[in-house]
């Protein structure tokens, strides 16, 4: 992976980062190789740490990407189905606080943000002002999104429509820890991460070697999400973030030698760094995998498809998977590309710019991996 032009895309993430970041983590497969290369430090000040491929991130909406895989995995096991309306998979005693729609939500719709739910619940902007900057989602909890829940009006009919939702990928995560009888981090611990060997992925807000977060150069606290686990309060290392790329990987790369990638309706345990290709994991999980990445609908005025919550794009005639994240401290990009055998994790330790530059500095990274794969 000495290739110049790979080089050149990966000083250009480090650089789109500046001047707020202290630490900066690219994770790349290509073929048969991975690195993980890490630059700066975890935080400000002479006694900060190296970042090292240990060094844990907040992921943002990167961690919807870990729901829509649990879910998948939930339903090769059996154990529910995307078809389900989500208040059948919700505790009893919401059973009141029930949405307004002249239609169910399935699951499917909160995957696909296709359920008509507003990006944020009802009730959340309000508490959140007063944190805005740092921790908005802090004090919104379980029992605050079941009292938004039956304030909720759907707009239009679910499945009719593409509208990004925190408020419905969160839903979703409640669901499935509903379902699977603990918490949503437990829950993914257990199916996802310990299967995948994902040593330091995990929802606690503040684990060992976790870089601080920034907002134009000002320390944040860690970043709570407890109502909405499942939409952003996933972190992880670039280790794990490489492990988990490659899993993806497998997963489409089997899917296209079996035939399995299906047309697209009209409308709206892997290895360590350094070794090849992992075996597919077993159970639900391999089958999980792959149909994290069964192309669902076509996004509105675009070429772009969603699969369960992973966007997709063609370019250079290789299918490219991506998605980005943000909390108040912190930006991620993962992407992978199966044709390609190539995929590219980019974390920094700095709140989004508002020009994307990060995010689509990663993007141009992936592209370039899969281009010279």
């Amino acid at each position: 992976m000495k290739t110049r032009s790979l080089d050149s895309a990966v000083t250009a993430v480090v650089r789109a980062a500046r001047p707020y970041a202290t630490a900066v983590t690219v994770a790349l497969a290509h073929g048969d190789q991975a690195d993980v290369r890490c630059f700066g430090r975890v935080g400000r000040g002479p006694g900060a740490a190296p970042c090292t491929p240990e060094t844990v991130f907040e992921l943002g909406s990167v961690s919807k990407t870990f729901t829509a895989l649990l879910l998948a995995e939930m339903a090769a096991r059996g154990e529910l189905s995307l078809d389900d309306p989500v208040e059948h998979r919700l505790p009893h005693r919401w059973r009141a606080a029930k949405v307004r729609s002249t239609e169910p939500i399935r699951l499917l719709h909160l995957a696909t943000h296709t359920s008509g739910l507003p990006g944020l619940p009802p009730g959340l902007l309000a508490k959140a002002v007063p944190a805005w900057f740092s921790n908005p989602y802090e004090t919104f909890g379980d029992e605050q999104l079941r009292d938004g829940l039956a304030r909720t009006t759907v707009r239009g009919t679910p499945g009719s429509r593409y509208g990004y939702s925190n408020y419905g990928v969160g839903l979703l995560g409640r669901a499935l820890a509903e379902t699977g009888g603990l918490p949503y981090g437990d829950l993914l611990t257990e199916r996802v991460c310990r299967p995948l060997g994902l040593r330091s992925t995990t929802c606690a807000p503040d684990p060992p070697g976790r870089a601080i977060g920034y907002r134009r150069g000002h320390a944040l606290p860690p970043w709570r999400i407890p109502g909405l686990p499942g939409a952003g309060a996933v972190r992880a290392d670039g280790a794990d973030l490489l492990r988990y790329l490659r899993a993806h990987l497998d997963g489409g790369l089997s899917a296209v030698r079996d035939g399995e990638r299906p047309a697209v309706p009209n409308g709206g345990p892997s290895t360590a760094p350094g070794g090849g290709l992992s075996a597919m994991p077993g159970g639900g999980l391999g089958a999980a995998l792959r149909d994290v990445q069964r192309l669902r609908l076509r996004l509105p005025h675009s070429t772009d498809r969603i699969g369960l919550v992973w966007m997709h794009r063609r370019s250079g005639g290789r299918d490219l998977y991506f998605h980005s994240g943000g909390t108040r401290g912190f930006t991620a990009f993962v992407g992978f590309s199966p044709e390609g055998s190539a995929a590219v994790a980019a974390v920094a330790n700095t709140a989004p710019a508002l020009d994307g530059r990060f995010v689509q500095a990663g993007y141009e990274a992936l592209r370039e991996a899969s281009r010279t794969a």
